[in-house]
């Protein structure tokens, strides 16, 4: 009977998470205009609308540099080029690609890896409202002291309070809930093992506790 109860109390924290989460989602769009960063990174997904939108923060003077994260390596720059009429002048000085990353922690690393290279210490980072919240565990997880602004695109299906009567918009939640809450794990993870070998490391051996002064 305590196993049952146990069950029906963490199924229901997980129920009553899942709305929060999806009330976060909602609230990330309409994205609000974002301050000036060092650069704009975008991460990419299934439609065009995240390099399109980078892009236009670019013209806007949001950052100095984009990268496109996630680029399929068959993918030729002029196609991506063809996505953003009007703006090849600057597509051909300041936007860089990323052909790396298979997912959302390959995104994270490939991202981390290009502001470091940049000395950047601001991004503003676009992507779809139902993948932000991941998208941002996974960026501060690999790039710790990064300020990060989101600026969220808006899946239109989700907008709507009742997303849940929807198989469709249920689903994507749900199934994004769950990454998210993985995503959260490994940063948990992450931080704890890592505190746990700066203590080890930095404990003295028996051996240097023998040594004399000088």
């Amino acid at each position: 009977m305590k196993f049952l109860t146990f069950i029906v109390i963490i199924a229901l924290i997980w129920l009553v998470g899942l709305f929060v989460f999806a009330d976060r989602v909602r609230g990330y769009a309409p994205a609000q205009e974002p301050a000036r960063a060092d650069a704009i990174v975008a991460l990419t997904g299934p439609s065009s609308e995240r390099v399109n939108t980078a892009i236009r923060l670019l013209e806007q003077d949001k950052g100095e540099r984009v990268l496109i994260s996630g680029v399929n390596r068959e993918v030729r720059r002029q196609e991506l080029r063809a996505l953003t009429p009007g703006s090849n002048k600057l597509f051909n000085c300041c936007v860089d690609l990323g052909f790396e990353a298979e997912d959302t922690i390959g995104n994270a690393q490939e991202i981390a890896a290009w502001a470091r290279s940049k000395d950047y210490d601001s991004l503003i980072v676009v992507t779809s409202d139902y993948h932000m919240p991941r998208a941002l565990t996974e960026l501060r997880a690999a790039a710790p002291g990064v300020a990060l602004t989101p600026y969220a695109i808006e899946t239109p299906s989700l907008d709507d309070s009742q997303w849940w009567r929807a198989a469709v918009t249920a689903r994507r939640m749900t199934l994004e809930y769950v990454k998210y809450l993985a995503a959260l794990g490994r940063a948990a993870w992450s931080r704890v093992s890592g505190e746990t070998s700066a203590v080890v490391e930095s404990r003295p051996t028996p051996d240097a506790t023998l040594e004399p002064t000088a």
